[in-house]
């Protein structure tokens, strides 16, 4: 696991200072927790796809004190039964502008945008990522859109639905000095 922020020039010291005040990673659903792709059937949506790294990885930011929030533009069944699954209260379907969600999401969690971190993938998380991105930390998968690649702290080597959200868990745990963070 890399240490080191990768995009933006965020200095270490500054990325270390970030982690150690987090307290809620927002995570958008499509493009991130799942691979982007939905199969479906003649009744509609029947499956996505999820990393159950990720799941390990919302269960590690936990143990560390650390909430996980879903904020995603679908109303999908799916995204409901795995929040569910992992014990995610904070989940915002059909949010169009994340962004002006924001205070929402941080006043249900009890927090301030400095003690927020943000992993989104496409257009629609671009100016979410940037109001968290001044005292936050935020991540894109590896295939996220170049613009939003451009604007995150971190890339992840992981695509999403493949571990990209455990990868940014684990990149706030390590900067954290948590114990029991994966190298």
């Amino acid at each position: 696991m890399v240490t080191t922020a990768r995009a933006k020039g965020l200095p270490l010291a500054e990325a270390k200072r970030r982690a150690g005040r987090t307290k809620l990673v927002l995570t958008d659903s499509d493009g991130v927790l799942t691979d982007n792709g939905v199969y479906y059937g003649a009744r509609g949506e029947v499956l996505k796809r999820f990393s159950i790294r990720d799941g390990m990885g919302v269960e590690r930011l936990r143990n560390a004190g650390i909430a996980t929030g879903i904020i995603t533009g679908e109303k999908s069944p799916s995204v409901r039964a795995r929040a569910q699954k992992l014990s995610i209260e904070l989940l915002y379907l059909g949010v169009k502008d994340k962004s002006a969600a924001l205070e929402r999401v941080m006043r249900d969690a009890g927090v301030g945008i400095e003690q927020t971190a943000f992993i989104g993938d496409d257009v629609n998380d671009h100016a979410a990522l940037e109001a968290v991105g001044r005292a936050g930390l935020t991540a894109a998968p590896l295939d996220g859109m170049p613009d939003v690649l451009r604007a995150v702290h971190y890339r992840c080597r992981a695509p999403g639905g493949h571990g990209a959200f455990r990868e940014f868990a684990e990149w706030i745990l390590n900067l954290r000095g948590y114990r029991g963070a994966l190298a």
